[in-house]
């Protein structure tokens, strides 16, 4: 098997910010009047736009986004790196690689910048894509602009949505469990614990602090 390029998720796979986003939707859920754990449950690997249309439908999906935008802000100093997230990174300077998240560009920007992280030049949007996860447009997506098949791809995520992306979007899906077990991610191709476990892999499979090999 050859992989030619990594493609990330970022929350639960770089930032861990699961603890952000809870608050943000528990508190979103309570003054709409939801059930917290039925909607965070529908939150992970996916754009807030479609969550929102899931769990209310009679809401306006573009204002509620504004919403939880706004709450999110109010979160971002406690969002941090995944641990092992900087050295990873580092190790694949000179590969092709890219982010694919559900998420916002300012946000990713902003915690990124805060922490030091560096940003891919592919980066891959909720807004890129007219189908978000676990459609596989958005791997897709992000391999054409890698110039890399898909097929040649390892995708981390944590979430099922975005392992059923990158399965059905033909890339080598590994799931991490950050925020999943790897009972919920049994679609991807092989489970890990840690970012130093993708970096234990990506090694065997000759990328990092060089070109991709196989």
């Amino acid at each position: 098997m050859r992989i030619s390029a990594v493609l990330f998720d970022v929350d639960g796979v770089l930032l861990d910010s699961a603890g952000a986003h809870r608050r943000v939707w528990d508190a979103w859920s309570a003054a709409r009047g939801l059930d917290p754990e039925k909607v965070w449950e529908l939150t992970f690997g996916r754009r807030p736009e479609d969550t929102v249309s899931d769990v209310a439908a009679h809401l306006d999906p573009a204002a509620e986004r504004k919403t939880l935008d706004r709450l999110l802000a109010e979160e971002m100093g406690g969002i941090q790196p995944v641990e092992g997230a900087p050295a990873l990174l580092e190790s694949l300077s000179g590969n092709p690689w890219a982010i694919v998240t559900s998420g916002s560009r300012d946000f990713v920007e902003a915690r990124f910048a805060a922490t030091g992280l560096p940003l891919p030049a592919v980066q891959v949007y909720a807004g890129d894509v007219q189908h978000a996860k676990p459609a596989p447009d958005c791997f897709a997506l992000a391999a054409s602009r890698l110039g890399v098949p898909a097929s040649e791809c390892l995708v981390v995520e944590d979430a099922p949505a975005g392992i059923e992306a990158a399965v059905a979007a033909g890339c080598v899906a590994v799931g991490l469990t950050t925020t999943h077990t790897e009972d919920a991610l049994g679609q991807a191709h092989l489970c890990v614990s840690s970012l130093a476990d993708v970096r234990n892999l990506l090694t065997a499979y000759g990328v990092g602090a060089g070109v991709g090999g196989s």
